[in-house]
C-alpha cells in the first residue's frame, strides 16, 4: 500500500507516534511518503521505503500569516498524484485535516480518488479544537474524513462530548517498538548510568515539550524532595517554554548541580534504560506515550491520573498515580519505591511485560492495516 502521512515534525507525542508508525509501515513492506514543512526529528532519512516531501510556503507581502494549510492542501494533492498514493494518513485535527479534505476534493476533479484519516492526538481536541475560532473546522474536519482513529478511549469519549461528530472514531492506541525500548544488560547499564552519575546514585528523568501542560515545574520540585532523602540525579530531556522556570527552580532550591539539562536528544532509547524512574505530573495527557516507552525499557513511572495514563500505568503495579500538583505526595511515592528493593524489581518487571503484552508494534500496527484496508475498499467519501 502507498500511504502519505502528514504530522507536525517538532518534538512532541503527535509527530513522534506518526513517523515511528511510517518507520514500521516502511519496514511491513509499505511505500510511506512523509509530507510537512520539515522532515520529523525522528526520521534519520536512512530509512528504506519511505520519502520525506517538504511543504514550501510563499511568503508574500500580502500575506501577514503565511497560508501553510493552503501550501500543505498543493502538496498532498501533488505527492498523491504523483505517486498514485492509496490514502492520507493526517495526525492532528487541524489544520491537517482540513488539508487533506482540499486534496481529497482537488483530486476528486481529476477523476482520482484519496481517501484520508485523522488521528486525533489529545490537544487538537481538548485545547485547540475547543478554542470557537476552530470548533467548527475541528467537527468538519472529523466528519469529513474517511475514517478517524484516536490514541485512547478517554479522548474518543472527550471528542464525543465535546464535538458530538457523525463520524465514528475507532480507538487504535500509541505503541512502542519492544526490540527498541527495552532493557540494557547490567553492564551496558552501568557503563551507560555513569555519564550522568556517580555509583550508588538514583536516576530520574523527565522528557517532554516542557510546555505549561507538562509542569515541568513540578518535576524539579519533586526532584528536590527525592534528592534530600538519597543520592540522586535528574535528567530533564526536551524544551520549551518552561525551561527557564525549572532551572530556576533547580538554582533556587540549590539542586542545580544534580539537575542535568539535557535539550531535545534523539537517542531516547538509549537513555531512558539507564533511568530508575520517569516523572510525569502533567496536567493533562491523553495518553502518555513516554510513560509507554519507559515502561517498555523496565522503568517505572510515577505520574497523575488524568486523561489516557490511567489507560497505560496501573497503578501500583506498573507505576503509580496521583493528583495534580501534589508533588509532597509523588516525592514519598519515589522514595519509598526506590528504598524497596523488593517492589521495585515487581514493579520494573511488570511494566515491560504490560509493554509487551499490550503496546508492542507488532500487535498495533495490524490494527492500522486492517482499518487502512476497511477506508480503502470504502466509499470514496463520507
Amino acid at each position: 500500500m502507498k500511504i502519505g502521512i502528514t504530522c507536525y515534525p517538532t518534538y512532541g507525542g503527535s509527530g513522534v507516534v506518526a513517523t515511528e508508525l511510517g518507520i514500521e509501515l516502511a519496514a511491513a513492506g509499505h511505500q510511506v511518503h512523509f509530507i510537512a514543512y520539515s522532515q520529523p526529528f525522528r526520521l534519520r532519512g536512512r530509512e528504506q521505503d519511505i520519502a520525506f516531501h517538504e511543504v514550501s510556503v510563499s511568503n508574500y507581502p500580502l500575506f501577514e500569516y503565511p497560508p501553510y494549510d493552503l501550501a500543505l492542501a498543493t502538496r498532498m494533492a501533488e505527492v498523491a498524484a504523483y505517486y498514485e498514493l492509496d490514502l492520507l494518513h493526517v495526525h492532528y485535527a487541524i489544520p491537517h485535516s482540513i488539508s487533506a479534505y482540499l486534496a481529497r476534493e482537488m483530486l476528486a476533479r481529476d477523476g482520482k480518488r484519496l481517501p484520508f484519516i485523522t488521528t486525533l492526538h489529545g490537544t487538537d481536541i481538548t485545547l485547540v479544537g475547543l478554542d470557537h475560532s476552530y470548533l467548527p473546522t475541528t467537527r468538519f474536519g472529523i466528519d469529513q474524513s474517511n475514517g478517524v482513529t484516536a490514541i485512547s478511549k478517554y479522548l474518543r469519549e472527550r471528542t464525543i462530548q465535546e464535538f458530538h461528530p457523525e463520524r465514528a472514531i475507532e480507538v487504535i492506541p500509541n505503541f512502542v517498538n519492544c526490540d527498541v525500548y527495552m532493557p540494557l544488560s547490567a553492564e551496558q547499564r552501568a557503563h551507560g548510568r555513569a555519564r550522568y552519575a556517580a555509583n550508588g546514585e538514583k536516576i530520574l528523568v523527565h522528557l517532554s515539550n516542557f510546555r505549561p501542560v507538562k509542569r515541568t515545574a513540578d518535576v524539579v520540585r519533586i526532584f528536590s524532595r527525592v534528592a534530600r532523602e538519597m543520592p540522586a540525579r535528574l535528567l530533564m530531556i526536551g524544551d520549551g517554554p518552561d525551561r527557564p522556570a525549572a532551572e530556576w527552580i533547580a538554582h533556587s532550591t540549590g539542586i542545580q548541580d544534580r539537575v542535568h539539562f539535557l535539550g531535545k536528544q534523539d537517542n531516547i532509547a538509549e537513555i531512558l534504560p539507564l533511568a530508575d524512574l520517569l516523572l510525569l505530573p502533567s496536567e493533562l495527557e491523553s495518553f502518555g506515550l513516554v510513560a509507554l516507552e519507559a515502561m517498555a525499557c523496565r522503568v517505572p513511572t510515577i505520574a497523575t491520573r488524568v486523561g489516557g495514563i490511567p489507560e497505560v500505568i496501573e497503578d501500583g503495579v506498573t507505576g503509580c498515580l496521583f493528583s495534580v500538583g501534589d508533588v509532597d505526595a509523588m516525592a514519598a511515592a519515589a522514595v519509598d519505591l526506590l528504598r524497596d528493593e523488593d517492589r521495585y524489581v515487581a514493579m520494573a518487571d511488570a511494566a515491560r511485560k504490560a509493554a509487551q503484552a499490550r503496546y508492542c508494534a507488532s500487535k498495533i500496527l495490524p490494527l492500522y492495516e486492517r482499518f487502512y484496508e476497511r477506508v480503502v475498499n470504502g466509499p470514496s467519501a463520507p
